[in-house]
């Protein structure tokens, strides 16, 4: 029941109303819509709040304040209204006040997400991993290479039967070759790559081998800083962008020995898979450019699938790894919240972002982990836990769930059978390898209304452009691009924020109480509901290609517990072991 209000001034008509909201609209986003019901506690009071109400300029009316109670869902008396204008234009001066600071693009809230739970311990003990053994590869050519696994390509550099020189000249020329068409490539590093190869090449041959990934060529999302090369985040304003340092991702790959060849192409500010030079293709139907690679993380879904770099490292805050993966028909792993350092990388929402592999093969995904993973001193959100793979632990003593609900879906699509029973075989190929599937249920709760959490960070993320105008300059426009995000976003509450926020504790904890069940659960993707779920708990995902429908890759995804993404990576290895689908890769013929 709602509380009764004074009666308004009379001479308010409809006419005025809608000018002072059409006004209140305009000023909102320097306003700030948090500030509406709340005063300082350090207000002056008596005599000086007085004073200082005739003395600061009211650029919010009671008009204004009347139509915000509307949007926010609010109903104050006219007292009531009378006694907080005056804080709200206190406030108004703040904001003012704040916008002249000059926030640097890589500084992060004073605030901090960790996904454990407070009270939760994790195994530190970190044991040295190494690959399966691999059956010899045979080839003529280091062509024959191109889509060959890290694993693989590691055992042959490990003994010299081919050397990172030829490896990083080979995957430069299909670079250029392939890279153009499917505009998967922001810049080419060949100097620095050909100089990182030289030197592999002469440790190696002196004996000194790093590791699984010491010679092997790859490449980075192009947000990622690397020092002496631009980083341009896909978007227009930042085309020419250089950052003075390398990320810590960067660097901990050049320690492992691996060799940078490109900085791929990502969605603008990581939406999608549109950047300034146009939208990156799926190399399985690279003539469809409505298809793009679903996800910012596009370029390197796109150039590890077209055999174009050895593997690739993509980001998530919502699907960018798991989705261009998945349409790409490659593995992507999403690690658990806090498991990558983020420094030096583009923040697009402090809270949610990610950093993760993509790669030809499920251990290939194991092996990059282990080298780019814990704390750094730089990001106060990295855990210390350890990542301890072992291949060869019995799925028949795993816990593994799936949920049912959603392979038995599949909505009103004309491919709905086909769909079916592909997800069908791929359940029936989990338990022949071993598996005790067990149905479950995700947690019912309302994850969807916690979006706002991604939208509010990434418009503060990029509030300096949306002031300027120089969101304006990005080629995605619509409605559902950031420009209209970031716009919209200024008129979240502070308030609903945290509220947003608090009820996620909320969620985390249904998920923990559900994952104390579960060591996996497996869901088709990327349209489970838990992909956002997931995203906002921070539990790590791993993608596998299951199959085809209308010739384009499907997948099937793998969940597990906060800091073990050895058990999602046990269970999709059995899988890909027990099918033939990451054997299949595109025929680039047509872009030749």
């Amino acid at each position: 029941m709602k509380k009764s209000r004074a009666r308004r001034p009379a001479n308010t008509s409809d006419k005025s109303a809608k000018i002072n909201r059409r006004s209140f609209v305009k000023l909102l986003p320097a306003a700030g819509a948090a500030s509406i019901a709340i005063t300082s506690h350090d207000a002056p009071s008596g005599e000086a709040l007085a004073q200082a109400q005739q003395q600061t300029p009211q650029k919010v009316t009671k008009e204004m304040l009347r139509a915000a109670e509307q949007m926010f869902g609010l109903e104050f008396t006219e007292a009531q209204e009378a006694m907080a204008l005056p804080g709200v234009n206190r406030n108004l001066a703040s904001y003012e006040a704040l916008r002249k600071i000059d926030v640097p693009l890589d500084t992060e809230p004073a605030t901090a997400f960790h996904p454990a739970l407070p009270g939760k311990k994790f195994n530190t003990a970190k044991t040295k991993i190494k690959a399966s053994k691999t059956d010899p590869l045979k080839f003529k050519s280091v062509e024959d290479l191109a889509f060959a696994t890290v694993a693989q390509l590691a055992e042959l550099v490990r003994t010299k039967q081919v050397s990172p020189v030829e490896l990083t000249k080979m995957y430069l020329a299909r670079l250029k070759k392939y890279g153009p068409n499917l505009f998967c490539v922001v810049t080419l590093t060949e100097e620095l790559a050909l100089k990182q190869a030289e030197e592999a090449e002469r440790e190696i041959h002196r004996g000194k081998y790093r590791g699984p990934l010491h010679g092997i060529p790859c490449g980075v999302k192009d947000l990622f800083a690397t020092k002496g090369i631009k980083t341009t985040w896909g978007a227009e304003p930042y085309r020419d962008q250089m950052i003075d340092y390398d990320s810590t991702v960067v660097e901990r790959l050049r320690d492992a020995g691996a060799v940078l060849l490109a900085k791929l192409s990502m969605g603008a500010l990581a939406m999608g898979g549109r950047w300034f030079a146009g939208m990156t293709r799926n190399p399985w139907q690279p003539e469809e450019t409505n298809i793009g690679s679903s996800g910012s993380s596009a370029g390197s879904a796109s150039a590890t699938s077209a055999g174009l770099v050895g593997f690739s490292i993509g980001t998530e805050t919502l699907g960018s790894i798991v989705s261009p993966s998945s349409r790409c028909g490659v593995t992507g792993l999403r690690p658990t919240y806090g498991r990558v350092s983020r420094y030096g990388a583009m923040g697009l929402s402090w809270t949610m972002d990610k950093i993760g592999p993509i790669c030809r093969g499920v251990e290939d995904c194991a092996l990059v982990l282990d080298s780019i993973y814990g704390p750094d001193g730089r990001d106060i959100t990295v855990g210390d836990a350890a990542f301890n793979w072992n291949p060869v632990r019995p799925l028949a003593q795993m816990r593994i769930g799936y949920v049912k609900a959603e392979f038995e879906q599949g909505g009103n699509q004309s491919n709905n059978g086909e769909r079916k029973k592909m997800y069908q075989d791929a359940l029936d190929a989990l338990r022949q390898a071993g598996a005790k599937l067990e149905p479950m249920e995700l947690p019912q709760f309302s994850a969807q209304s916690l979006r706002i959490i991604l939208n509010a960070e990434a418009a503060t993320a990029f509030d300096d452009i949306t002031r300027d105008g120089r969101v304006n300059q990005l080629s995605g426009q619509s409605a559902g691009d950031w420009p209209n995000s970031f716009r919209t976003a200024r008129f979240i509450p502070a308030v609903e924020y945290i509220r947003a926020q608090r009820a996620r504790t909320m969620l985390m904890r249904e998920m923990d109480k559900l994952m104390s069940k579960w060591d996996v659960f497996v869901t088709p993707a990327p349209g489970s509901a838990s992909l956002l779920i997931t995203n906002l708990t921070g539990h790590p995902a791993v993608v596998v290609p299951c199959g085809f429908i209308n010739n384009l890759p499907q997948a099937i995804m793998f969940t597990g517990n906060l800091y073990d993404e050895a058990a999602p990576l046990r269970v999709a290895l059995a899988y890909e072991r027990a099918t033939k689908w990451h054997t299949m890769h595109p025929n680039l013929d047509k872009l030749a």
